[in-house]
């Protein structure tokens, strides 16, 4: 699996969701054109977002642990959803760079997307 691209632009002080669904080819599609949910179960997932790829510390880190992913395994397969708090998305200061990571029960991690981050700043305060 090679990631894609999809540039991230978040509120400063507003609450934060975005929803990924991950799919992949239906096995019993021998033509190939045909995509179901990714099955999620027994996996984990983290993002976090810094600076620069090369920056030493992350702004925010989001996990599976910390709540601020969540991966749906009931009847939303494959839906991935990145949560921030409004107190959250305050304390973050700049625009950066994100990728986000899934890791099977095995531990076999796959990164799934990345890009940019841009921060729109908050001027009601």
């Amino acid at each position: 699996m090679i990631a894609g691209t999809y540039n991230i632009t978040c509120e400063q002080g507003a609450s934060f969701l975005r929803v990924i669904r991950l799919k992949s080819p239906d096995p019993t599609d021998p033509t190939g054109e045909t995509y179901v949910d990714y099955d999620l179960e027994n996996y984990t997932a983290r993002m976090q977002v810094r600076r620069t790829v090369s920056s030493d510390s992350f702004q925010i880190e989001l996990t599976t642990e910390n709540g601020g992913i969540v991966l749906e395994n009931g009847g939303q397969k494959g839906e991935i959803r990145l949560i921030m708090t409004d107190e959250q998305t305050a304390a973050l200061t700049s625009d950066g760079v994100y990728d986000l990571e899934i890791e099977s029960g095995s531990g076999f991690v796959s990164r799934i997307v990345e890009g940019t981050f841009t921060l729109k700043l908050e001027v009601t305060r």
